[in-house]
């Protein structure tokens, strides 16, 4: 009978083990699904590209860590973004990373908290030639909310976006567009030439222009 006892005992401690094993492991799946990483996007503006993300669908803890990684279309392997490896920020600066404006990019996301890794979020694909976006300056001011008013507020704005063919003089630029909107697109562009494209502001109430913006160049496919 004692027997019998004790190899019951056993099975009942083996019985508890396992439900507290498959308890633990549930609990770190709902912990990996509630801090996944939402809407990870890339944005570009004025030639800076970032990519931003929202947290997890639970309430964010304050050490809720987030890794970044990024690569090319076709591409196998995944680089990791050292700058933004272990941060708290939802936000990351991969303008460095996609300056081939012309390539298309994935970048994607997973979050940390208490040892436990989400699985990772995939933005869309990402073409900085496609997406890029400019804003007119801030001015100097503010509105009672404490954002800065912008220049549009006050003067009437045009965007000039210039191309330049590296196969002629590189000091030679041509005006594509003079406009108030914020994305173009530029047609008759003939593949296997380097081009750069530049822009900057202007102001004609005063025909005033801001400096030109850093060049970003690419070759044709």
């Amino acid at each position: 009978m004692r027997r019998i006892m004790l190899s019951f005992l056993c099975l009942l401690m083996h019985l508890l083990q396992d439900e507290i094993t498959s308890l633990s492991v549930m609990e770190n799946q709902d912990l990996q699904d509630s801090i996944k990483p939402q809407k990870v996007e890339f944005r570009s503006l004025n030639f800076n590209s970032t990519l931003h993300w929202q947290p997890g669908w639970a309430r964010e803890a304050r050490d809720t860590l987030y890794f970044v990684q990024y690569k090319v279309y076709g591409q196998t392997t995944w680089q990791n973004k050292d700058d933004c490896w272990g941060i708290q920020s939802h936000v990351c600066d991969l303008t460095h990373e996609t300056s081939d404006i012309r390539e298309p990019y994935y970048g994607r996301v997973k979050a940390a908290l208490a040892g436990v890794y989400s699985n990772w979020s995939l933005s869309c694909r990402f073409t900085p030639w496609r997406e890029i976006k400019l804003q007119a300056p801030r001015s100097p001011y503010k509105r009672k909310k404490g954002s800065k008013i912008p220049m549009t507020n006050y003067y009437d704005l045009l965007y000039q976006v210039f191309i330049i063919n590296n196969l002629l003089d590189e000091q030679h630029r041509v005006l594509v567009y003079e406009g108030k909107d914020k994305v173009i697109k530029l047609k008759d562009l003939r593949p296997g030439v380097s081009y750069c494209i530049v822009a900057k502001m202007y102001m004609p109430m005063l025909d005033r222009s801001s400096a030109y913006s850093s060049r970003q160049c690419t070759v044709l496919q």
